[in-house]
């Protein structure tokens, strides 16, 4: 299977206190971020943090690296998750560690984010155990293992993590630090696409229509490239114009052929825009104005009226 591509994106982390007792000080500034005051509780865990407090240290971290209460600054964010990682608090060792891996407020060095993920992901962080596994997949920061990013994905999917089932399927699928075995893809795949994750729908759509450790059910196939292509991913749109082309689990329609060819091309796709040329020879005018009239609308709708 081909485009079957990791996102890694930075993860917006959330204010917590993580079920830690602490002053009441502490309290008003919870408070006052739950009403949207976050320069009122920058006051109250700024002393805090600079007495030692982590979790009071870890939120202004946040706040800093979101300019929520404070001017934007992830320079200072970076010392305040540095103060809070030292300290073993979990939380502030993966932002850390994603500021490390992106490049954000410091320079790009995947070797000392693979280190924080490291430490975050002993503690049981599923986000840090899945970015560890797209590390050892592609050896970044640390030498190319397939068998340990096998282990970080499945400690994450275990948690629930869909990108992680996702990535998990993938590695079933190929083979890649464990024995292929599709039936178990698909049973990843499953649990990923039941949260919306696109790319795990997407690769279900595959898996259906070759019938790889499931029955071929062109019908499943076309379900699933919809889910995923109503959210712009563009090979599910590619697919789905195939299926739509030729009438394999759908009634043969040109129009929506074209439709969704357009919109996978206009979302980078390269062959798309081969395909769509070709199937203009099975179109009238009016149909080809309708076609780009419904990729129009679509767009406009945002995917709610394809």
């Amino acid at each position: 299977m081909n485009n079957r591509k990791v996102l890694l994106g930075l993860t917006l982390a959330l204010i917590l206190v993580n079920g830690v007792v602490i002053a009441a000080d502490f309290e008003k500034g919870i408070k006052a971020a739950q009403a949207g005051d976050f320069a009122a509780a920058n006051q109250e865990w700024a002393p805090l943090a600079k007495q030692g407090n982590i979790v009071a240290q870890y939120n202004l971290g946040v706040m800093y690296a979101h300019g929520k209460g404070v001017i934007e600054h992830p320079k200072t964010a970076i010392g305040w998750y540095t103060k809070a990682a030292k300290q073993g608090y979990a939380p502030a060792q993966h932002n850390l560690a994603l500021m490390h891996d992106k490049g954000v407020g410091t320079a790009k060095d995947k070797e000392v984010a693979a280190h924080w993920y490291i430490k975050a992901a002993e503690q049981g962080n599923a986000l840090s155990q899945h970015n560890l596994g797209v590390m050892y997949e592609y050896g970044q920061g640390v030498t190319e293992n397939h068998k340990t990013a096998f282990k970080w994905y499945t400690k994450a999917a275990e948690q629930g993590l869909a990108d992680a089932q996702s990535n998990l399927g993938v590695l079933y699928d190929n083979g890649k630090g464990v024995p292929v075995n599709d039936s178990t893809a698909v049973k990843w795949f499953l649990q990923a696409a039941a949260q919306g994750y696109a790319q795990a729908q997407y690769n279900l759509g595959i898996m259906y229509a070759n019938g790889n450790g499931i029955t071929e059910d062109n019908t499943a196939a076309v379900n699933w490239y919809v889910k995923a292509a109503e959210q712009g991913h563009a090979q599910a749109q590619s697919n789905l114009a195939f299926m739509y082309s030729k009438g394999a689990g759908v009634l043969r329609d040109y129009v929506r052929a074209y439709m969704w060819f357009n919109l996978s091309a206009y979302n980078g796709n390269k062959l798309a825009t081969e395909n769509k040329q070709l199937i203009i020879k099975n179109m009238t005018p009016s149909q080809l104005d309708s076609a780009q009239q419904l990729t129009n609308l679509c767009l406009e709708s945002d995917y709610t009226d394809c």
